[in-house]
């Protein structure tokens, strides 16, 4: 088994230059990629809105709806939890472009069987709990070896403006996916919306395809298992590490889990439909290309502090969503918490890799994806289940007050954040 690596001093991770916003479009596999995800992630969050409506309009009363959605979510949670970190030592050991081709093949598929499924009305709640799953499972093992490429497609100095870049990539379409899925919904039907998200993948395959492959990052022949646990005990014995990860793990409990309860706040709290919906969701993604920009901007000084400052505003701004019962005012803090939530999520992706080494890279990434991408949707099914006993605005701001406690304590008990 590997040996447990004493930290290396932040300031051998941490690059000082400030770097160009646009720089990393001047290298060729960045553009494939970043073109390929933002035409694919507009049938993403297409598919995203509409699943969240159909599960809410099939559930009936309020309280089922929030207790369904927090399940589908719930549905995406274990498959992740329980293979994101095989994922991060395949992301570390298997070239990554043959890992995210297999991968979005999967997707393609998954999408495809919804439509069919949808068309020939055939789709109830179980099937959408499963094939949520499935997506997950190909998820799980996407994320580490696509967010851990990003270092070997653009200088590590570029590192901050690519990951910002990738976000914009990820929340420029919620901004246009989500109100077209409303109307689609409404005027053509639900399957399209899933057509559509398997003919937009395909434009990964693509990009992929054109990349040029990349050898592993690590050469160790260290099993699955020892290559695991070298990863963790590497990021728990790291104190600034560790309390970026107990945070995050926080946030995605009590505070993300917002989005996901969306399609409920939508009908039973503002009370509009699935066009109102969409605008919800778009205000959101507004917000977060602002919390892209901020990831993508921000230099690596005082990038702690800006990781702090995202989680108080973010939790706070759920405290402020619970209080909410108007359309228009709602638009505006899911705004805010959309640009809050991104600059913490792209300002802890970036913190990651640029204080993990670079064999470790594939592994801290893929405990990244594992808290976002698992806990996220089980702390919608937690939030939901609490919404169905204390209805869904309590549930918000009880879980924002808790959030805001959490983030001070964790920053006030570690001095190595303000300096990073």
């Amino acid at each position: 088994m590997t040996a447990l690596r004493p930290p290396v001093p932040l300031e051998q991770h941490v690059s000082r230059r400030r770097s160009n916003l646009l720089a990393p479009f001047s290298y060729r596999g960045f553009r494939l990629l970043w073109t390929g995800l933002i035409i694919s992630n507009l049938g993403t969050w297409m598919q995203f809105t509409t699943l969240g409506y159909l599960v809410v309009v099939l559930a009936g009363s309020p309280a089922r709806a929030a207790l369904d959605v927090g399940i589908l979510g719930a549905s995406s949670a274990i498959p992740v939890v329980l293979l994101s970190p095989l994922a991060g030592h395949v992301a570390d050991s298997y070239p990554r472009r043959r890992v995210l081709l297999l991968t979005n093949g999967t997707q393609i598929a998954i999408a495809l069987c919804l439509a069919i499924l949808s068309t020939f009305h055939l789709l109830t709640i179980y099937e959408i709990f499963a094939l949520s799953g499935l997506r997950s499972t190909t998820q799980a093992f996407d994320a580490p070896a696509r967010q851990s490429w990003a270092p070997l497609l653009v200088p590590r100095e570029l590192l901050g403006n690519a990951i910002g870049l990738n976000s914009i990539a990820f929340n420029a379409p919620s901004v246009i996916g989500p109100p077209i899925a409303g109307v689609l919904i409404l005027y053509v039907g639900i399957s399209v919306s899933f057509y559509v998200n398997a003919l937009a993948t395909c434009a990964v395959v693509v990009a992929l395809l054109l990349m040029a492959p990349s050898p592993p990052s690590s050469t160790s022949r260290e099993g699955a298992l020892a290559s695991i646990v070298a990863g963790l005990r590497y990021l728990a014995g790291h104190a600034v590490l560790r309390s970026i990860i107990l945070l995050l793990v926080a946030t995605c409990l009590l505070v993300r889990p917002y989005a996901q309860l969306l399609p409920a706040y939508a009908v039973h709290v503002v009370h509009v439909d699935a066009r109102g919906l969409g605008l919800l969701l778009a205000a959101s993604g507004v917000g977060a290309i602002g919390g892209s920009l901020v990831t993508a901007i921000v230099g690596a000084r005082r990038r702690g502090v800006v990781w702090f400052s995202s989680a108080v505003v973010m939790a706070l701004g759920v405290v402020v969503l619970g209080l909410v019962h108007d359309f228009l005012v709602a638009l505006a803090v899911l705004g805010v918490l959309g640009c809050a939530t991104l600059s913490f999520a792209g300002s802890t992706n970036v913190l990651l890799q640029m204080l993990a080494p670079e064999d470790m890279r594939g592994r801290a990434i893929s405990v990244f994806s594992m808290v976002i991408l698992g806990l996220v949707p089980a702390g919608s099914l937690l939030l939901g289940s609490f919404a169905a006993i204390v209805t869904l605005p309590v549930a918000f701001v009880w879980s924002g007050a808790l959030a805001v406690v959490v983030a001070v304590s964790i920053f006030a008990g570690s001095p190595g954040l303000r300096d990073v």
